[in-house]
């Protein structure tokens, strides 16, 4: 827990570079309660006279890189949950880039030998130079030498030296802060600033071990080893630890160079689909997805494939909140409400106590406008701020998993159409979700459901014995469980309390239920 004095001098700090660099002021100061009302015309009156003139993601980035490298960080948290900051900060958040900086050489160089255990001249035949750094770590393109006496480029990422400390303690200066605001800003609540600093510290935590990273990478290349047009760099395992990951050097032109994609000759229109149908894919079939895909992360190679680099954030998706996600996008492209609703009441997402039909109608209300418009109207980032607002009006319970997959569907919605202007999110989406629908929800995934059923009825029937058990255990103890209930006797109580054999009573109830249940369907077989 940070120092209170410490934790406050960061806080006054924090608000006077927010006010400073106008960020406080671009937000409306009508209707706010008096006190706040007056801390509104102060920030104003301290704000740069260049800030009123500038966008105000562009003050927000000013700010919080003057703030340091932490709250950057913190500020590309906060892009992946919509939910909480609304979806126009997320987007202005997620155009915040690293000013940081490049660590001395020599410092790299101490950590790839501490953390691989080897000197360097092993390792590579040259490190080579910077080509990117950012507040955890940075970049160099590096010459190593194969088995068979031939050369290959790799990129090697070093973290910075010393950064987890650091990290550790700007965070616990953020969870001080959190807790003020929590304690004493009632309308911070809704945003729960406490749990969101706990999930940052997490997610900084996973980010900080490379060798997590490259386990990312190397699972996603497995599950797209087939996928026409989609790649990720192979890892160099030898060369990678904790603080160090090294990976296949991508000759490919970064997706934020529009001009030198086109100039190529790339089918730009053609790329736009194939990195929404493969996001797509790799989050319905795979249940796992690159949950940063902005432009920086994204190459072509010179055959024209996607290749995706940095995965030190990812998403899963469990089997039911695949099916979800599928069956929603499916209902909106077939414009079925009805269902999309019964799909959100169905899988817990809306209270019970509200009304099917009333949420049917806020979808429609959400849906109809997009149908009819030309495709450079359609906004998925439009109509995820309209989702959210449903959410809270139907007391909605937010999924993290599922708002981070809709972050990223913005973001790669946003590379697509930096391509082509006239993208259709839901034309490139409909082949992929249907292919879903037809392979898991179809008469194909009923007959694999159906051989499932058979399989768990053999094995019930091999454990036909251990029931038999449980039938002689019950006959046995019966009429004094009849008399006297379910008694725990001192040898039993003691093996709970040390915990040595507490799984002989639940093994015993278990055989009670087990032998009552085939009792009962005995019974109803005998007289029915």
């Amino acid at each position: 827990m940070a120092n209170p004095v410490t934790g406050t001098l960061a806080l006054i700090r924090a608000a006077y570079v927010l006010a400073r660099e106008g960020v406080v002021g671009s937000f409306p100061g009508e209707g706010l309660p008096p006190g706040p009302a007056l801390l509104h015309r102060l920030a104003r009156l301290i704000e740069r006279g260049s800030a009123e003139d500038r966008p105000r993601s562009d003050n927000l980035s000013r700010a919080l890189n003057r703030l340091g490298p932490s709250y950057v960080k913190l500020g590309q948290f906060l892009a992946t949950r919509p939910d909480l900051v609304g979806a126009a900060t997320a987007q202005e958040l997620g155009q915040l880039q690293d000013k940081v900086p490049p660590f001395p050489r020599e410092q790299a160089v101490a950590e790839i030998e501490t953390t691989l255990g080897r000197r360097i001249d092993d390792l590579f035949i040259d490190l080579g130079e910077v080509v990117g750094a950012a507040s955890i770590a940075q970049v160099y393109k590096a010459r190593i030498r194969n088995e068979d006496g031939s050369e290959r480029f790799a990129a090697v990422k070093v973290v910075r030296p010393g950064v987890r400390i650091r990290f550790l303690r700007q965070l616990e200066t953020f969870a001080f802060i959190a807790q003020f605001l929590e304690r004493y800003v009632r309308s911070s609540r809704r945003l729960r600033p406490v749990a969101v600093v706990e999930t940052l510290a997490q997610s900084t935590r996973i980010e900080m071990d490379l060798r997590l990273e490259a386990a990312a990478s190397s699972e996603m290349a497995e599950n797209t080893a087939d996928d026409p047009g989609f790649r990720v760099p192979r890892i160099d395992w030898e060369r990678t630890g904790r603080d160090v990951l090294t990976m296949e050097w991508i000759d490919g032109i970064k997706m934020s160079d529009v001009a030198g994609i086109v100039e190529a000759g790339h089918d730009t229109k053609q790329l736009g689909v194939m990195i929404v149908q493969s996001f797509l894919r790799h989050a319905m079939r795979d249940g796992f997805f690159h949950a940063d895909m902005h432009q920086g992360n994204l190459f072509v190679a010179p055959d024209g494939a996607v290749v995706a680099v940095d995965m030190g954030i990812v998403g899963r998706l469990s089997d039911e909140s695949k099916r979800f996600l599928a069956e929603i996008l499916y209902g909106f492209i077939r414009r079925d409400y009805r269902r999309v609703a019964e799909l959100h009441f169905e899988a817990g997402y809306v209270p019970r106590g509200q009304d099917v039909a009333s949420f049917a109608q806020a979808l429609r209300a959400i849906g109809e406008p997009i149908y009819g418009q030309p495709a450079e109207t359609i906004s998925m980032g439009h109509l995820l701020s309209l989702l959210f607002e449903v959410t809270e009006l139907f007391d909605m319970r937010a999924r993290p998993e599922l708002v981070l997959l809709q972050k990223t569907m913005v973001v790669v919605e946003g590379v697509a159409r930096s391509f082509d202007p006239k993208f259709n999110m839901w034309v490139a989406a409909e082949p992929v979700v249907s292919e879903y629908i037809l392979t898991e929800l179809g008469p194909a995934a009923k007959l694999r459901e159906a051989r499932r059923g058979v399989d768990s009825l053999f094995h019930l029937l091999r454990r036909t014995p251990e029931f038999a058990g449980g039938l002689e255990i019950l006959a046995r103890q019966m009429p004094d469980l009849i008399e006297k209930g379910i008694r725990l006797d001192d040898e039993t109580l003691n093996n709970l309390a040390t915990d040595k054999r507490s799984s002989v009573i639940l093994r015993l109830i278990a055989q009670w239920i087990i032998a009552l249940s085939l009792m009962t369907i005995a019974l109803g077989y005998t007289f029915g």
